[in-house]
């Protein structure tokens, strides 16, 4: 039975990682900064499914989270085949405006853990010639946003990071997808504080929990670098910046998230 680390676990598209997993009889590593939550949902599954689920109680803004997130996982003597990078957040404003301390927190988060969790935890794989790692990135990665400056820029960084280390690691068997979703039907919006009319525009556009969880699964079986789960919408929303002068779709994404009602 294989193992996965999922982060961010403690609710939405983490939480449908694990539930999916669990489902097909994968053990699991939970990771997430509240323990009760971790605690309820690994009894959960342990019991419905007959599967081992740990959890790892860790804030990964903490500049040493990955680190300490790895030693857990091998003091108790686990082997990791699957990491699903999925923690993160956005903020929705004007960079001048935003809590400086906030966004920091935001790119060590979206990037900085992200890209030393693989660190560590890609090296065991590509000595196993097996494994995997997903990275939740977004439809946001293909164009720079204003007004979501910050959270868009980490996305392009998880996109093209992603991208690259599918390349680098398919000779020794691992592989790595990124995965970019349009809106989904999680809180994000709500906890990015945009404006209650832009929220509820993205409500209308939900690809289902469900939905992204098992194309992003599909497409990590096909060895496929990017997935961008959802109808036809999100194939636009991530296609529309080859069609448009940049300037153009600056101006259009300015236009959109810039408008409050």
């Amino acid at each position: 039975m294989t193992t996965a680390l999922i982060t961010g676990a403690s609710g939405g598209i983490g939480a449908g990682f694990a539930q999916a997993l669990a489902a097909r009889h994968q053990n699991l590593v939970l990771v997430a900064r509240s323990a009760d939550k971790l605690q309820q949902l690994a009894q959960q599954l342990q019991e419905k499914y007959q599967i081992q689920a740990e959890i790892v109680v860790q804030d990964l803004t903490a500049p040493a989270a990955a680190k300490a997130v790895f030693d857990a996982v091998t003091q108790k003597g686990l082997t990791v085949d699957l990491v699903i990078n999925n923690a993160g957040f956005g903020e929705y404003g004007d960079f001048v405006e935003l809590d400086w301390e906030l966004q920091a927190k935001m790119i060590q988060l979206n990037v900085l853990a992200l890209v030393n969790l693989t660190h560590q935890f890609l090296p065991g794989m590509r000595q196993r010639r097996s494994g995997g790692i997903i990275n939740m990135c977004s439809a946001a990665a293909f164009q720079p946003m204003p007004y979501f400056s910050i959270y868009a820029a980490t996305k392009a960084f998880i996109l093209s990071f992603s991208e690259g280390l599918w390349a680098e690691n398919r000779k020794y068997g691992v592989r790595v997808l990124a995965v970019c979703p349009g809106p989904i039907d999680t809180n994000f919006f709500q906890d990015a504080d945009f404006p209650s009319f832009l929220a509820d525009v993205a409500a209308k556009n939900y690809t289902p929990t469900e939905v992204v969880v098992q194309e992003a699964l599909q497409g990590l079986e096909k060895n496929q670098s990017t997935v961008v789960p959802g109808d036809i919408r999100n194939q636009l929303l991530v296609n529309l910046p080859r069609f448009l002068p940049r300037e153009a779709t600056l101006n259009l994404w300015k236009t959109i998230l810039g408008f409050k009602k």
